[in-house]
């Protein structure tokens, strides 16, 4: 009997849980993009690009498609996404599970203020003029245009298009890892002063917060958004074993 697995991803730990459960000759796995990225990493197994027309949409998906599991790896800031994947899986009667990197936490050195938006942390940098890495993709970099007094450094996997309204940004093109000293190298060569990051979690994008804890530098810390509650696990070791233990082999139930 197959399996229908959907993956909503768009995370490298989705990729890798999707290749993980791939390895199973009993699971079809279908990975979900939004689309948001132009370039996508190869992910190795069938994608699927685009939205699903909201809660109902993906519900309806569910059922024709007959899925029988839905996994949420999206980004920890997709709580728009997370939502209707909670809401279709109960309109569905498909289980659900997530993928939960979980947070950074604050350790002794780090100078963090935090916020709970974007639109807050524009506002958080303050009236003088500063020199700001803008360390939140491209897709709420606009917010900053409400403080134009500051220099920016925005990088991002894709560019920002239009251009921020302001007289003095920067754009960086790239995809991580970043080390952390790369990360220290970048922003002494830019003399950046505060750093705007969302609470990602993970190692791919911490080389800039322990860079700026060794450099003394302020990151103002966009608050994660509350997801629904859903059965989780923080990594895709533990969410493997989670939906291996779902579809165990009759003969491992000892049925």
């Amino acid at each position: 009997m197959t399996h229908r697995i959907l993956i909503l991803g768009g995370t490298t730990e989705a990729r890798q849980l999707a290749g993980k459960l791939a390895r199973r000759a009993d699971f079809s796995i279908t990975l979900s993009l939004a689309g948001r990225t132009e370039s996508p990493v190869a992910q190795g197994v069938p994608v699927r690009v685009g939205g699903f027309g909201g809660a109902a949409g993906l519900a309806a998906y569910l059922r024709h498609e007959k899925v029988d599991l839905l996994i949420d790896a999206t980004h920890p800031y997709a709580a728009r996404i997370s939502d209707n994947a909670a809401e279709a899986a109960t309109k569905s009667g498909v289980p659900i599970l997530a993928l939960r990197r979980p947070g950074w936490e604050p350790v002794v050195g780090d100078r963090w203020m935090m916020v709970g938006s974007v639109a807050e942390a524009a506002s958080a940098l303050g009236p003088a003029p500063r020199r700001v890495f803008l360390a939140i993709g491209r897709q709420e970099a606009g917010a900053f245009e409400a403080a134009p007094q500051h220099r920016y450094l925005i990088r991002s996997v894709d560019p920002v298009e239009p251009k921020l309204a302001v007289p003095d940004a920067h754009y960086l093109l790239a995809r991580g890892p970043f080390p952390e000293a790369e990360e220290r190298v970048l922003l002494q060569q830019h003399g950046i002063d505060a750093i705007v990051s969302k609470n990602s979690g993970g190692e791919a994008t911490y080389g800039k917060i322990a860079a700026a804890r060794a450099l003394g530098i302020e990151v103002v810390m966009i608050r994660r958004p509350p997801l629904p509650d859903v059965s989780s696990a923080e990594t895709g070791d533990a969410l493997a074993a989670k939906v291996d233990h779902l579809f165990a082999p009759v003969a491992e139930r000892g049925v």
